[in-house]
Parts: structure tokens; sequence; C-alpha cells
């Protein structure tokens, strides 16, 4: 986003304080100077906040308030200890706590709470440590499913991979799939499943987590009759937990109960989203392989 403000005619520097030069403070850097004083036509922004009307909005507050809340969209975003929240209930239905579109995008020690599509990791590279996601795409992430409205059903995932050459896909490795307070007690008579298809080639794998007893022991659901079943990629590899057991799953397709060691491989963070290239320069502890 640029902010301009038109110049003033006067040519009169005589009131400007001697930290300002050519109308900007000179703390200001070279190639910030250079972006400031270049005309507006010349810059492709976009964003254009003008005092004069000329620019979308008037003043900045303007501009920033126009921005969908909790949405991400800048590459290299990072978020570290913070809470995101969509407070309308079950009857709402979606309700986005955090929406994630950023390329090289880091989500650090921060908890995601809503009741029905509470994470929307949209499009582009993300990686996810030891957040809590309440209702996921992950590394080192608690996800706690809460109590549905009746006749509904918890999914921990509903990837939305919509074509076969797509290189996207939820990676959950290291991770707890535990219940929340209010589903705990009921466990029993509510459905909940690691996931079903969004879209035509959804694509979901869970490794080396711990998955509790409160997932059904087909593992997966249908969303709408056999809509994906052949196409969609879901895959376990090596979890543990009362809920890790995969004799009762499903026994669709695209559904692949044991993973080798190879076709894991592809889904960890090294291969999955090439964290070695960009991670470390985050700060963010992170494994490259399984």
């Amino acid at each position: 986003m640029v902010a301009i403000a038109p110049p003033k005619s006067s040519n009169n520097n005589n009131n400007l304080p001697p930290t300002v030069s050519d109308g900007l403070p000179s703390w200001v850097s070279a190639n910030d100077r250079k972006l400031l004083q270049l005309s507006a036509n010349a810059i492709a922004a976009n964003v254009v906040v003008a005092k004069d009307g000329s620019g979308k909005y008037k003043t900045v507050k303007e501009a920033v308030a126009s921005a969908p809340d909790n949405t991400a969209v800048g590459d290299g975003f990072i978020a570290q200890d913070v809470q995101f929240q969509n407070t309308a209930g079950p009857q709402k239905h979606q309700a986005v706590a955090l929406h994630v579109g950023a390329d090289q995008s880091v989500i650090n020690r921060c908890k995601m709470d809503a009741f029905q599509d509470t994470l929307y990791t949209h499009t582009l590279r993300q990686f996810y440590r030891d957040c809590c996601c309440v209702q996921l795409y992950s590394k080192t992430v608690n996800s706690l499913p809460e109590s549905p409205m009746s006749g509904q059903k918890n999914m921990v995932t509903a990837q939305g991979r919509e074509d076969p050459n797509q290189v996207t896909g939820t990676s959950i490795q290291n991770c707890d799939i535990i219940p929340s307070s209010d589903l705990a007690p009921v466990k029993g008579s509510v459905k909940t499943y690691l996931g079903r298809p969004w879209k035509a080639y959804s694509r979901t794998v869970y490794m080396q987590s711990n998955i509790e007893d409160h997932i059904d022991p087909a593992g997966w659901s249908e969303w709408d009759g056999d809509f994906a079943l052949k196409t969609l990629y879901y895959g376990e590899y090596m979890n543990k937990g009362a809920g890790a057991g995969i004799s009762k799953r499903v026994n669709w397709p695209g559904y692949h109960k044991a993973l080798t060691i190879s076709e894991a491989t592809k889904f960890t963070v090294g291969q999955l989203i090439q964290g070695a290239a960009w991670l470390k320069s985050t700060g963010v502890a992170y494994t490259e392989g399984l």
C-alpha cells in the first residue's frame, strides 16, 4: 500500500525542521525516498490513499479498514502468539477464524477458534507450528473438534484440491488430534472424522501423529455419495493413539491406509512446501523429513 499526499505549492522550506529534507524525514531510507518521490502515475499501487480524493481512499485508516478481517495475503506473512477467533455459532455455518493465502507464511504458537471452517488454508506454501486449531493443516498442532449441533458431524479437514496437476495438499505431522472439553463427554454419540473431500482431488495425510479415540474407526467420511472417492488422495503413516488403528478404515480407491516411507516423504516440510529454502530465515523450528 502506498499513501500519497499532494505536495504543497509553496517553495518556502524555512519552516521545515532540520531533520526534514525534500519534505521527508532524514530517517527515510534512500530506496523508500525514491519510491515516495515518484509521481503517482509511475507507481503500480494496489491501494492509493490521497487526501484530495483522487485515490480509492482519503485516509490510511479507511484503507486498512477495507481489508478483510483475519485474512493474510502478503507473502512472507508471520503470526506468532496470536489468537484468531470467529464467534459466529454453529447456526451461522461457515465461520472462518483465519484465512491465509500468503506464500511462505508461518503461523507459530497461535490459536484458531471457531465452529466451522476454522482455518482456511486457501493457497500457496504455509507452515504451522505449535498451534491449536479448535475445529487444519499443521506441524505440531493440537486439533480440538468441538461438539456440533444435532445431526452434524465433525470433520477435522476438508481439503480443496481441484486438479490432479496441482501440487497442493494438507500434511499433518507430529500433531495431537484430540477432542475439546465439550466434545469429550459426548464423543461416543458424535461422529468425528479425520476429513472429507471438499473438491474432487482433495489430498490430506496424517503422519506420526497422536489420534485419540473420538475419531470414528472408519477414519474418513464421504461428502456427497461417491463424490471424489476415486480421485482423492488420503493417507496415514505411523500414527499412534486409540484412534489411529487402520483395520476398520474406509476402503476407497483413493485412500492409502499405510503409506510407505517413500510416499510419506513427499508430504514432509522439505518436499511438500520446500521448507529448507525459506523457513530457516523465519527463526521458527522445523523438521525437514520424517
